[in-house]
């Protein structure tokens, strides 16, 4: 495994791996799309079961959000930990150790005759998801050219969204093919084998640098990152503008219902829009990232404006049932937009060297977002405040665009 050496952190910056053959750039981006995919895949391996679990095991809703909670709390807590294990021996054994992770939360799953069963899916997939954006993002920054990056992180989010939107059906319909939900869990823990059996086969397209320090150099400076402004800055955009992606994942399905009186099935079908229309606006904004590097500041905080913008139109209700779940999905076509630009403006402000603390950090953000925001909307949703609560999301993602702007000025240069 290659080295280097690093005593202090030099400032951040566009620099990536030599120009290398598409081939190679293009499998070091699947590889890292596979796995990506997985973690998703692990976002949704209770959640689609609820009904199933509540009604065999006699839980409440109470329950079931706690195992979420639960989930993205570890997550949450862990990422920002991974990190700096990913910085000291390297990306790929914990990329592998968190797919084995995945396997033994499939397993409990399969295995589960209670709430405590259920509980170990949950703390295993949220320890295996822990460390996925310090792993790929310190992989693809250090083994991808620098032309291809806005491509890579393009696809990086879009294999995350195939993860999400395959859990569902794969659990479900494993589980309806052979007769019991358990067998559902059964499939996922094979799938998780051979996704392990994949990376270990291209293990060498995988290998990343470590940094070792100094012989000179103090432990602090494992932890001099913390005290840069636009870490925090960093930090602050993902969690609020994850909070905003928890709303439409868990109430607008709800809202859709109460407010237009709109069919389950419709309410559903405008979710899945959101994502199918987040996936091609992640594809576009490959294309914008990459032709835009050092503009990808204004890239973020004009989608997000614009994601807000069309939230909060859906939220008047002036359009009707089927004008507003049209306007949501477009929302979700403007947020996709800015994501390769959002992963190449933490890139930016990513000092040499802590790639893997600083990804760690900062996409921790993201977990709490998912952790807090049902906590705060959820009132608003029990008093009946079905309007507001996606007016007040669209406020928040609004507030995210000054966070974004907070980092571009922070890594401008002359």
């Amino acid at each position: 495994m290659n080295t280097a050496t690093s005593t202090a952190l030099p400032s951040g910056g566009l620099s990536a791996a030599p120009a290398a053959p598409l081939r190679q750039d293009a499998t070091v981006i699947g590889l890292v799309g596979l796995a990506h995919a997985s973690s998703h895949f692990s976002h949704l391996l209770l959640a689609p079961l609820f009904p199933i679990f509540m009604k065999e095991f006699g839980l409440s809703f109470a329950q079931m959000g706690f195992l979420t909670t639960v989930f993205f709390a570890i997550s949450g807590i862990g990422q920002a930990c991974a990190g700096f294990v990913v910085d000291r021996v390297g990306a790929r054994p914990v990329l592998f150790g968190s797919i084995v992770c995945f396997m033994l939360a499939a397993l409990s799953g399969f295995f589960a005759h209670g709430y405590a069963g259920l509980m170990l899916v949950a703390v295993f997939a949220g320890v295996g998801n822990a460390p996925f954006h310090p792993v790929d993002f310190t992989i693809l920054n250090q083994r991808v050219s620098a032309p291809r990056l806005g491509y890579a992180f393009s696809v990086h989010g879009l294999t995350g969204n195939l993860g999400w939107a395959l859990a569902p059906v794969f659990l479900m319909g494993f589980g309806s093919a052979f007769g019991h939900w358990r067998h559902g869990y059964l499939a996922a823990a094979v799938l998780y084998v051979l996704v392990l059996a994949v990376l270990v086969l291209n293990r060498a397209q995988l290998r990343s640098e470590v940094v070792v320090r100094a012989p000179d150099a103090t432990r602090g400076n494992d932890l001099a990152f913390m005290k840069l402004p636009v870490v925090w800055w960093c930090f602050g955009f993902f969690f609020l503008s994850t909070m905003t992606l928890a709303v439409v994942q868990n109430f607008s399905a709800s809202i859709l219902q109460a407010v237009h009186g709109a069919s389950f099935e419709a309410a559903t079908a405008t979710l899945t829009a959101y994502m199918v229309a987040g996936a091609v606006g992640m594809f576009i904004g490959g294309v914008v990232a990459t032709r835009t590097p050092m503009h990808s500041d204004r890239v973020v905080a004009w989608c997000m404006t614009a994601g807000a913008a069309l939230m909060a139109l859906a939220a008047t209700g002036w359009l009707g049932g089927a004008g507003t779940m049209a306007v949501l999905a477009v929302t979700g076509f403007a947020v996709g937009v800015g994501g390769p630009s959002r992963d190449m403006m933490i890139k930016k402000a990513t000092p040499k060297g802590a790639t893997g603390r600083v990804y760690g950090t900062v996409y921790s953000g993201l977990d709490l977002g998912f952790a807090v925001s049902p906590l705060i909307f959820g009132v608003f949703m029990d008093r009946g405040w079905y309007s507001a609560t996606l007016l007040a999301a669209a406020l928040v993602l609004l507030l995210s665009v000054g966070a974004a702007l907070g980092v571009g000025r922070r890594t401008a240069r002359p």
